[in-house]
């Protein structure tokens, strides 16, 4: 799949469901954004806002004008997934932003979220743009066991505060999925492999293997990861999170036996900055910082924890 392109997921029994590669920090195959074509037309997280005409060509693509895009649902408020919110927002007069409660005001004053992300990401900042606010009026809080109407489709909403306090899933029932934000790690179709997500500065372990437990409860059949993609786990969406769990749990102790041996925090991200394994899939410098990334979240958790 290349950047820009749009594909009809036909995953298990999915309807009604579209997704676009936005070209994320660069690369293919790591951002998603989801399109559902139903009574109000909806977009599940929005990208970081670079390269946002992409989602406005895949939306006339789907077939849905901007006057007619009615919710604009993001996960989290993380700008990786609610950083295109504030332009959808202001092109498609009729959409509101649904927002975990938690994370509202940043959208609305995007100013802390930006100085926090500016601290997260480092030089991958390069590869975003500047939010855009959204008026206060065109926010609508979520919170765990709300559900967003679409028609045929509704998004029930579970919160999954692991990987950050504001984090929920949306659960498809129709579609037996769930958009599963950060909540089930990255999902590399190129391999096929699952990998961690840690990014500082409110990653918690427990919290993640928590969230584990929330979508083995849901059991659907299909993934919709925001990194990347959908994925059909069938009936063995329990086996596919315990995966996860071990390879998350794995990641960890890997970082906490490295600080232990170096006892330098710039050593340690430096080292696993060096020793990525995912250049032949993201390019050099994208699995660089997205390992250097992780693991300031994971030494920043292993912190707290002491």
């Amino acid at each position: 799949m290349d950047v820009g392109d749009v594909r009809e997921v036909t995953t298990g029994d999915c309807s009604d469901l579209y997704y676009l590669d936005t070209g994320m920090y660069g690369t293919s195959g790591y951002g998603a954004v989801y399109i559902i074509d139903d009574d109000r037309p909806a977009v599940v997280d929005t990208g970081i806002g670079t390269n946002y005409d992409l989602l406005l060509e895949a939306l006339a693509e789907v077939g849905i004008d901007q006057a007619a895009l009615e919710v604009i649902a993001v996960t989290h408020i993380h700008l990786d997934h609610a950083g295109g919110a504030g332009f959808l927002a202001r092109d498609c007069p009729n959409a509101d932003v649904y927002v975990p409660a938690l994370g509202a005001d940043h959208l609305a004053d995007p100013s802390r979220l930006v100085a926090g992300t500016k601290a997260a990401v480092g030089e991958q900042w390069d590869y975003y743009v500047e939010p855009q606010p959204i008026p206060e009026d065109r926010i609508v809080e979520i919170e765990d066991g709300d559900a967003i109407d679409l028609g045929m489709h509704d998004l029930r909403v579970h919160a999954a505060p692991g990987h950050a306090p504001h984090q929920v899933v949306f659960e498809d029932p129709a579609n037996d999925a769930v958009f599963v934000a950060d909540a089930a790690g990255i999902w590399v179709p190129q391999t096929e492999e699952i990998r961690e997500t840690s990014p500082p500065s409110q990653f918690d372990l427990e919290g993640c293997l928590a969230d584990v437990e929330t979508l083995t409860e849901l059991d659907p059949s299909v993934f919709l990861y925001p990194h990347f993609g959908p994925r059909y786990v069938g009936d063995d969406a329990a086996a596919a999170l315990d995966e996860y769990a071990t390879v998350l749990s794995e990641w960890v102790a890997a970082v906490e036996a490295k600080h232990d041996e170096l006892a330098d925090d710039e050593a340690v991200v430096e080292h696993f900055a060096e020793t990525a394994t995912m250049d032949d899939v993201w390019g050099e410098e994208k699995s660089s910082a997205e390992a250097a990334m992780n693991a300031r979240g994971v030494l920043g958790y292993l912190e707290r924890r002491e």
